[in-house]
């Protein structure tokens, strides 16, 4: 499908897109994702429709424009929002040129590296919800639909939002950048591990981290970290404390809540002890589901 001649085509007769190929259908969520009974409950709605002034990105974009629905794909945005900290990946993945203010058609485009080459996928801006809540990622600011747009567009590559329900970090990285993954086990993880991560950060490479279990289930565990659940690595640094050196890890949960509660957290005694100029640098005390 031609974005542009799509959505010329829909501007010169008035219409908003609706895609033949995509369609709001049960089709498109998978027939097992939901209990047949909440398939047929699901309405679809454009962003016009849920609020008076959408946009597609406000003030830009950011790990904290996004909180996960209902669908397990956390795999997929903790990709994400590993791609929000390295604006040039960003700008192959979702194109300047569409938005709600300028020739809106109901029709968008996002980019994915798939078998090689980029390949540009469309879709019309119709988003299912349940209950009145959103299925698909929901965005923190009310009136931003980026987040939400591009899941549906990975869905539709993916072939249903059901093939979105559980997944690799490493592949949704692929597909984001077309860049080479390498992973890490951290029951036998090599010696210089701290080392890797730091530079890899220094070098703008994407970071994840996942917990094993059934991603079905996410089992939310007394320390705060979730069973079975993606996130993203957000930064590594060194810092002095006591009278050595720290590793420490920012790490951020997808669902844009729940955060990690033991050594390191936001509120835990260690950050006395770190000299007050690192504190303010590197410390959020806020429930937003990044920690170190």
């Amino acid at each position: 499908q031609d974005f542009r001649e799509l959505r010329a085509l829909c501007l010169s007769q008035g219409l908003l897109f609706e895609d033949p190929t995509f369609p709001a259908h049960i089709s498109s969520i998978g027939a097992t994702l939901l209990p047949e009974e909440k398939l047929r409950q699901i309405q679809w709605k454009r962003p016009t429709e849920l609020q008076r002034n959408p946009y597609l990105i406000m003030d830009g974009v950011s790990r904290f424009d996004i909180m996960q629905g209902e669908i397990g794909d956390c795999w997929m945005l903790a990709a994400l929002g590993s791609l929000t900290l390295r604006k040039q990946f960003l700008e192959n993945v979702l194109p300047k040129d569409q938005g709600f203010q300028e020739d809106y058609a109901g029709i968008f485009h996002f980019r994915f590296w798939q078998y090689g080459e980029w390949v540009d996928v469309v879709i019309d801006d119709r988003l299912p919800f349940l209950n009145g809540r959103y299925l698909s990622v929901q965005p923190r600011t009310s009136n931003e639909f980026w987040p939400s747009l591009l899941e549906k567009a990975y869905a539709k590559l993916q072939g249903s939002y059901q093939n979105l329900n559980g997944g690799y970090l490493s592949d949704a990285l692929v597909d984001l950048t077309g860049g080479v993954q390498v992973q890490f086990s951290l029951k036998d993880p090599p010696p210089d591990l701290e080392e890797i991560l730091k530079a890899a950060d220094k070098s703008r490479c994407l970071m994840g981290c996942s917990t094993s279990g059934q991603s079905k289930r996410n089992i939310e565990l007394r320390n705060g970290i979730v069973q079975g659940h993606a996130y993203t690595v957000t930064g590594a640094v060194k810092i002095p404390y006591k009278n050595g050196w720290k590793h420490i890890i920012r790490i951020w949960n997808p669902w844009g809540h729940g955060e990690w509660k033991g050594p390191w957290s936001d509120d835990s005694p260690q950050w006395d002890r770190v000299e007050p100029k690192y504190r303010e640098a590197l410390l959020r005390n806020k429930d937003d589901g990044e920690f170190w």
